[in-house]
């Protein structure tokens, strides 16, 4: 059977470290990416960065328009093709958490102007991954996007967030052991798609968190390190794979139906951890062992933590296989009873 070529888009250039936001113009002129530059970005971030990116981009001749979000959403993002239609930038640069980048990359994605990624935390792996989560019909949406054509990650600036939202990181990590085995049972039972070269890649990053764990939990800078260079190589990951399989499995369903049943709780970060304690239990895997990895690193592990209640859970569990029918998962297809819901949240001890 004819496959179709499988195309691997990536990063052309990544830089990690300190004052290197600096580094910007001069990336985009090595990148000959031009000379007009939207910077998408977040109130609060402009706060804390602003009068160094302007000074920055004034010294270097760069004619730069600065767009503010708040939230993620596809109404949001679809309102800045106007500004785009307007100033008609060479680049765009997402500055910021996941919500500017995201939108960074869905209008970059949209108009075909290519996108930097400039984040100013380490809650997630969406600094760089193909895809953008965006707000819309009451739910959550992974838009197919393209990587940023550079990433330039400034540790004095991400060191900056609070060490709740760093450590999440950490915590989006450490999902990957049970993404990894989703995937794997989905090629066999399936037959979808399997590379193992993008799932090694995203478990290497998992097992660095282990490793480094008690450096992550005192927020060191080369702790912080480790979460941001592994967020991107689980980003690069899924740019290999073509999906976000590597990176994405059933503890990030759970998730999902947790913020569509509690309201968004806690962070997202926070969530796929305790997520992976049980469907780590469910795959045979050593499920105490992250916890216990979890509880190092100082990120919740129970429904209390969470800031949810018992039967939140137990209700998200129950609807997780329902949030993307197309990705099987250790939920199945017909998902967990009531019961077994329960039964895995108390042997794990998420709940009471």
């Amino acid at each position: 059977m004819r496959r179709e070529p499988h195309v691997i888009d990536l990063p052309k250039k990544i830089i990690v470290g300190m004052n290197v936001l600096w580094e910007i113009p001069k990336v985009i002129q090595e990148l000959r990416l031009g000379k007009k530059v939207l910077i998408i970005t977040g109130p609060n971030v402009w706060g804390l960065v602003g009068n160094t990116v302007e000074e920055m981009m004034s010294s270097s001749n760069v004619i730069y328009e600065v767009s503010k979000v708040s939230r993620p959403t596809l109404s949001e993002a679809e309102a800045l093709h106007e500004v785009l239609n307007k100033f008609l930038p060479d680049v765009i640069i997402g500055l910021g958490g996941g919500k500017p980048i995201d939108i960074a990359k869905y209008l970059s994605a949209s108009s075909g102007i290519p996108f930097v990624s400039v984040p100013t935390t380490s809650s997630h792996d969406g600094v760089a991954s193909p895809f953008a989560s965006l707000r819309g019909g009451g739910k959550i949406t992974s838009v197919p996007a393209k990587p940023p054509v550079a990433i330039i990650a400034d540790l004095n600036i991400i060191a900056l967030a609070p060490s709740r939202v760093i450590k999440a990181g950490a915590g989006d990590l450490i999902a990957k052991f049970t993404a990894v085995l989703d995937w794997r049972l989905a090629h066999r039972l399936k037959g979808e798609y399997y590379g193992d070269y993008s799932a090694q890649l995203a478990l290497l990053s998992a097992k660095h968190v282990v490793n480094s764990s008690d450096l992550i939990s005192k927020l060191s800078v080369e702790g912080v390190r480790v979460i941001v260079e592994g967020l991107i190589s689980s980003s690069v990951a899924m740019c290999i794979a073509g999906s976000s399989r590597p990176a994405s499995g059933s503890e990030h369903l759970f998730s999902h139906a947790l913020d569509f049943i509690a309201n968004y709780p806690a962070l997202h970060g926070e969530q796929v951890g305790v997520g992976t304690i049980m469907m780590s239990y469910l795959h045979g895997m050593e499920w105490r062992r992250i916890k216990r990895v979890l509880r190092r690193i100082g990120l919740p592990t129970t429904a209390k933590e969470l800031g949810v209640k018992d039967v939140d859970v137990i209700n998200a569990l129950t609807m997780a296989h329902k949030i993307r029918t197309e990705r099987y998962t250790i939920l199945g297809e017909s998902g967990l009873t009531y019961e077994a819901a329960e039964k895995l949240a108390k042997e794990t001890e998420v709940i009471d």
